[in-house]
């Protein structure tokens, strides 16, 4: 058995994982840590857990984490990063959800996240968790950083286009949106009823933290710089991502097939039929991303439609598909769920 850790995981990323983890055939959970929570038992807080978990939150310690074999961080960002240089230390591996490891260079996650990085010499070693890239460095990986709901949903509608060099990559465009449990589970006046329902709105035109990570990944797929206007939106729905993604294409190429044979093998991307259109409900509670690519009047825009839950294939879902590989398992393990429907 897995011996796991989880950190913060009072968080809607958190109780996602918790969720998860208490059916895995092949996991012990041994701590579940919260600073604010410590004592109180995971089921009082969410009761959906009661009768699958016993434990009680507890204060975060380094010693009692470092006997788990595998710790998750489900922490807001700059968290992880002061733990997690004592727990590499003592041979525990580290699959973060947050965003402290996802970028290669140190100044620019500082100029995103507005605060000095305080182990930049680990980003170099951190492997970037899209299995449908990075499976094989993922088996050996000692830290992992999830990527994020926005950066998954639209680096797998745009990596077959890029890396079959079908693309322009300097004019690449994402129209996003995302419900309302992406902002977290911290109260936001934006996050109220009152606020996020019947209404739809853009937000962050200027720059997301995404951006970044979205771009460097790109970049590493079809070898050089691409350029991304990337655009999210907040959605009157709980949970979901849903990416319009558009680019022009250089070449003539079969789109459906091109996409067909790059998933082919991907348990967790489904390539729709010719003509569809994903919806967020399709995805609701799994761990699938479904795609659908279109070329509108034969010319030469691609419109890529991409669908996610974010709290699954976009956070929880991808932590756990991660550990499964990392730890020599069927991928599939405890994912491998159909959405919910209505």
């Amino acid at each position: 058995m897995i011996k796991v850790g989880i950190v913060g995981a009072t968080g809607y990323t958190g109780v996602e994982l918790l969720r998860l983890l208490a059916i895995h055939p092949e996991v012990s959970l041994h701590v579940i840590t919260s600073r604010s929570d410590g004592g109180l038992a995971v089921s009082d807080l969410f009761p959906n857990l009661r009768n699958h978990i016993d434990l009680h939150f507890s204060e975060p310690d380094v010693e009692e984490l470092s006997a788990c074999d595998v710790v998750f961080f489900a922490t807001p960002h700059c968290v992880a990063m002061s733990m997690v240089p004592k727990l590499l230390a003592r041979g525990t591996r580290i699959i973060d959800l947050s965003a402290d490891f996802r970028l290669r260079d140190a100044k620019q996650w500082e100029q995103w996240y507005n605060m000095p990085h305080t182990c930049p010499e680990l980003l170099a070693q951190a492997v970037y968790g899209l299995p449908e890239v990075n499976r094989k460095t993922i088996r050996t990986a000692q830290l992992i950083a999830v990527p994020g709901c926005y950066p998954t949903a639209t680096q797998l509608g745009f990596l077959p286009l890029l890396e079959q060099g079908v693309i322009d990559p300097i004019q690449l465009i994402a129209d996003t949106k995302s419900g309302v449990s992406g902002a977290g589970r911290k109260a936001a006046v934006g996050s109220l009823l009152a606020e996020a329902s019947e209404n739809m709105k853009a937000y962050a035109v200027a720059g997301h933290r995404h951006l970044p990570e979205i771009e460097q990944g790109l970049s590493d797929v079809c070898k050089q710089a691409v350029s991304l206007t990337f655009v999210p939106h907040l959605t009157p729905m709980i949970r979901g991502i849903h990416a319009t993604l558009y680019g022009k294409l250089t070449k003539s190429v079969d789109l459906q097939q091109l996409f067909e044979q790059r998933y082919a093998n991907e348990p967790f991307v489904d390539v729709l039929p010719a003509g569809s259109h994903p919806e967020t409900r399709s995805v609701r509670g799994a761990n699938v991303c479904r795609i659908a690519v279109h070329q509108p009047q034969h010319r030469d825009t691609v419109v890529v439609l991409s669908a996610i839950d974010n709290l699954v294939k976009g956070a929880s879902g991808q932590a756990v598909q991660n550990m499964n590989i990392m730890f020599g398992l069927d991928e599939s393990l405890a994912i491998n769920n159909i959405a919910t429907l209505p």
